[in-house]
C-alpha cells in the first residue's frame, strides 16, 4: 500500500501539473451494489451525483492526510483518492478504446512510462483543460479496484482531523511522540503502534520496517519494554526515513508509480524490507534478515542488531 512519502510525491505531482485546469468530464467501470460502497463512486447512484458536483469546477490545490490525497475544487468541495493497496494517480493525454473498454495513453514518446504494465488498469478518469482549453487527463490506475474515490463530507474530515499527527509536521515534536508511545496499550507492539492511522498519521509496512532497524528496535518488542533512550532512538529515525522516502521518488517494491507512470526508487535503499535471508548491511554487524508476522502484517528485521 502507498505511503506517506508515496502519497506525498503524488500529491506534489498533482500540484505540479494540473493546478487551475477545469474539470469537463469523468469516467469509471468501477461499480458495486454492497452497501459498504454507498458513498463512493464505485455506487451508480453516488457516482451520478459526483459528477454533477465536480463538472465546471477547478482545481484550486491537492494536498495530504495521512494516506489520503484531498483534491480542493473551485466550488469549496473536496475529492478524497484513497490509492489503498495498488492503486496510483497519472497525468497525461489518454484515449477511449471502446473494443476493450478502457482508456489508453496516446503514443508520444514523452508518455512512454505510462505504457508500464502496472499503469494499464485506469479505472478513473478525470477529464480536464488548462486555460488555453488543452485537454488531458488525471486517471487513477488500479490492478485490485480497491481505490476509493468520493467527495469527502462533513462526517469523513472529522475522522480525518481524527487521524494521527503528521510526522513530517514541525509540531511533531518528541514530547507529542513521547505521548503517543506512553497512551498506547502496554502490550502492543511497537511496530503496530507506529502503524496506526489513529496514533501517527501516513506510516505503514515498509517505512516502520525501516525506522525500526535504524532504531536498532525489534519489531514485536512492547510499548512497555521500551526505554525512553529507545522511544528517542526511534523518533529520531522517523523524519528522516519519511524524507528520504519522499526523495527517492516513492517506493515502488509492489504496484505504485509516480504522476508522470515512473516508478519510484526507494526500493533500492531499502536496509531490511523485503530482504528475508540477506545479510544486515550496517557496518560491523553480521546478522540476516528475517522475516515475521505481527498482527497479520510482515516484518522484517536483523536478528542481530535489533533487539
Amino acid at each position: 500500500m502507498p505511503e506517506l512519502p508515496e502519497v506525498e510525491t503524488t500529491t506534489k505531482g498533482i500540484c505540479q501539473n494540473v493546478l487551475g485546469f477545469k474539470i469537463i468530464d469523468v469516467w469509471t467501470d468501477l461499480s458495486s451494489d454492497l452497501k459498504m460502497f454507498d458513498k463512493t463512486i464505485k455506487n451508480k447512484d453516488y457516482f451520478k451525483y459526483f459528477k454533477k458536483t465536480i463538472i465546471g469546477q477547478d482545481i484550486v490545490i491537492a494536498k495530504r492526510r495521512a494516506k489520503n490525497i484531498l483534491i480542493h475544487l473551485s466550488n469549496d468541495e473536496i475529492i478524497l483518492i484513497h490509492m489503498k493497496m495498488t492503486g496510483h494517480v497519472m497525468f497525461g493525454e489518454y484515449y477511449y478504446d471502446k473494443k476493450n473498454n478502457t482508456w489508453k495513453p496516446e503514443d508520444k514518446d514523452y508518455q512512454k512510462p505510462l505504457l508500464d504494465p502496472y499503469n494499464r488498469f485506469v479505472h478513473v478518469v478525470f477529464t480536464i483543460e488548462d486555460k488555453h482549453k488543452q485537454i488531458k487527463h488525471l486517471v487513477l490506475a488500479d490492478t485490485r479496484k480497491f481505490a476509493k474515490v468520493k467527495l469527502v463530507d462533513d462526517k469523513e474530515l472529522k475522522i480525518l482531523n481524527d487521524l494521527g499527527p503528521e510526522p513530517l509536521e514541525a509540531d511533531f515534536t518528541f514530547k507529542v511522540f513521547d505521548n503517543i508511545i506512553k497512551n498506547s496499550i502496554p502490550s502492543k507492539s511497537i511496530k503496530t503502534v507506529l502503524m496506526n492511522q489513529n496514533q501517527l498519521a501516513g506510516i505503514g509496512n515498509i517505512y516502520s520496517d525501516e525506522i525500526l532497524h535504524l532504531a536498532h528496535i525489534h519489531p514485536k518488542r512492547s510499548i512497555k519494554s521500551l526505554s525512553e533512550l529507545d522511544i528517542k532512538n526511534i523518533f529520531k529515525h522517523i523524519k528522516p526515513i519519511l524524507l528520504r522516502g519522499i526523495d527517492f521518488g516513492g517506493d515502488s517494491t509492489s504496484d505504485y508509480r509516480n504522476i508522470h507512470g515512473e516508478r519510484g526508487s526507494f526500493q533500492k535503499a531499502h536496509n531490511v524490507y523485503r530482504r528475508k535471508g540477506l545479510l544486515c548491511n550496517k557496518k560491523d554487524c553480521k546478522g540476516t534478515i528475517q522475516r515475521l508476522v505481527i498482527d497479520t502484517r510482515s516484518s522484517h528485521f536483523c536478528d542481530t542488531c535489533q533487539v
